[in-house]
Order: structure tokens, then C-alpha cells, then sequence
């Protein structure tokens, strides 16, 4: 959720790719996102993964394997600006590889920024014509259901039982709004959507247990929903446990600037196995908290921190 398409933003961010002599970007992210799929399936076979953005990564057949299906932000509104258009060469780019996705039978889930009933029922449209499974999203911060149109697009009282079955979802990814955790349970209990995507934490810190994402998994009228959790990897944040009071002071040398545009994040050169082994590969790994929470799948985002190195 985290990437704004525009040029300044890339200008700020990128770094000297001189530093990193013979490492080819995009292709250590495909490995990562590879390595993070064959650790948890191996755990779970029927965990579902799904990176989001970086959708150029989608040209290669050991990746898409690897996956189950990816997100893509901004595709027909707010790739410059929320409720804005997005423009048709961008989109007409960003098809062309999300194609490549549908074809190789992965879902392709969209999520746009809109600003009004309106802008959400053209998104909703354009992605069902082009075969893509939407969000339409009132808030960047992604912190709420969105009031319009006061049903989950698609609604149907469907058990799913894969990622190839869902109509919609739901990605609701702040829940500080919510007073407590049994409250955005209940909130989330009162919906139809087919799939959810949230955190693996609430916003006091405590983690969602195996139970609370069973209780996440029941629709309002009596159907099941999969439960996805979020995770950066290509992103540091200094929010989560993993992160050590000493890097204040003095960061990794893995760890890169702090994004200007996302207080208390931090790019990492994600192929460092120091990273990597906080994400995933052993017990106190960010997957494995995941895995033992019961959740259906992983939502990975920062996929496009190649740009960042490139």
C-alpha cells in the first residue's frame, strides 16, 4: 500500500546502484518471494501467496509458479492522486503484465483509490471487464469499510475455499480506528466479503490468535471468507517486534534510508540473509508468526523495492 507512481517520489528514494556490483535487482526479488512460497507451502500446501506491485516480476514462469496470485494498486484511479484517473498509458503497461498473471491462472486482485460513489462503481466495472477481482478504496490509509455501496461488490453466500473463488475482498490494513479487537472482529463479522486482507496484529500489539482469525473467517450470511495477512518485505518498520532499540542510533548496514512519503519505514536490501532471516526460515520469523496464527495466506508488499536499487 505503500507506493505513490510518481517520478519525484522515485527520484528521492533511489540510491547509487554502483554500491551493488553484479546483483540483478528484480531477480532477487523473485527469489526472496519464491523462497518465502516454498517455506511456508511446505508448512501449509495450501497457504496462498500473493505479492503486491512490482508486477514486471510477473515475466517469469518459476515466479508466477511460485505464487498464487498479485495485487496491483492504482490501476484506473490514484496512481498521481486519489480520485484522479489513473492515465491510460499507465494502465494500458500495468495490464499488459497483470494479464500475464490471469493467464497463467493466478488471481489478479486491484485495489483503487477513489473519492467518490461514482469513481468506486467504474472501478468495480473496468477490473470485472478486464477479469480482475477489485477493491475500491475511500481511504489511502486503508482504515475502514468503505460505507459505499454498503454490500461487498459480487456478494454471495459462497464458502471459498481458494483464492481462484473469491468475487471480492476487503483490505483493511490500519485498524486503529477500531476501540478494541473483539469490536473490528465483529465489524469484519457483519460483512459478505469473500477475502480479507488485514495485519497480523492489532493496533495495542497483541497479535491475532488461531481462534480470532477463525472468528475473521465467518461471513454475516453464513458463508466462509479467506483470511490473508499483510507483510512488508521490502520495507523495515519500526513498529514491529523485530525491531532492535540500537538501530535508532545505528542502523544495519542492510537497511537503507527511511521513506520520506512513510514515517518509520525503512527500504532494505532484501537479499541480505540478515533481513531474510526476519522474515522468514525460523521460529521467531515474521512468516512463521503468521503460519501458527492460522491465517490463509501472505499479502507481500514493497515487491517494487528493485526500482529503489535500480
Amino acid at each position: 500500500m505503500k507506493k505513490i507512481f510518481l517520478l519525484a517520489i522515485v527520484v528521492v528514494l533511489s540510491c547509487n546502484k554502483d554500491a551493488f556490483p553484479g546483483i540483478d535487482f528484480r531477480q532477487e526479488m523473485r527469489n526472496f518471494v519464491s523462497a518465502i512460497s516454498m517455506y511456508a507451502k511446505n508448512s501449509n500446501p495450501g497457504f496462498i501467496v500473493i505479492p503486491q506491485n512490482g508486477i514486471e516480476l510477473a515475466d517469469d514462469a518459476a515466479y508466477l509458479s511460485a505464487i498464487d496470485g498479485v495485487g496491483q494498486e492504482e490501476l484506473f484511479y490514484g496512481y498521481k492522486k486519489d480520485g484522479k484517473k489513473t492515465p491510460a498509458d499507465v494502465t494500458a503497461y500495468l495490464v499488459n503484465y497483470l494479464d500475464l498473471v490471469k493467464n497463467a491462472g493466478k488471481q489478479v486482485l486491484v485495489t483503487d483509490y477513489c473519492t467518490d460513489p461514482g469513481q468506486m462503481d467504474l472501478s468495480f466495472t473496468e477490473n470485472r471487464l478486464k477479469g480482475y477481482v477489485s477493491f475500491a478504496a475511500d481511504h489511502r490509509e486503508l482504515d475502514n469499510i468503505p460505507a459505499w455501496p454498503g454490500y461487498a461488490y459480487q456478494e454471495n453466500a459462497d464458502s471459498i475455499h481458494s483464492l481462484a473463488e473469491i468475487k471480492n475482498f476487503l483490505y483493511l490494513l490500519d485498524n486503529e480506528p477500531f476501540p478494541s479487537k473483539q469490536a473490528f472482529i465483529q465489524a469484519i463479522a457483519n460483512t459478505n466479503y469473500d477475502l480479507l486482507i488485514s495485519d497480523l496484529y492489532f493496533r495495542d500489539g497483541t497479535a491475532f490468535s488461531a481462534q480470532e482469525v477463525d472468528q475473521l473467517r465467518k461471513k454475516a450470511n453464513g458463508g466462509k471468507r479467506l483470511v490473508i495477512c499483510y507483510m512488508s518485505i521490502g520495507e523495515a518498520e519500526d513498529y514491529r517486534y523485530y525491531w532492535q532499540p540500537s538501530w535508532n542510533k545505528s542502523r544495519p548496514e542492510w537497511m537503507e534510508r527511511e521513506n520520506p512519503n512513510w514515517k518509520g519505514n525503512y527500504k532494505v536490501q532484501y537479499w541480505n540473509p540478515e533481513w531474510q532471516s526476519i522474515i522468514f526460515g525460523n521460529d521467531n520469523a515474521y512468516l512463521k508468526r503468521i503460519l501458527d496464527a492460522g491465517f490463509d495466506g501472505v499479502y507481500l508488499d514493497i515487491i517494487d523495492a528493485f526500482e529503489y536499487f535500480e
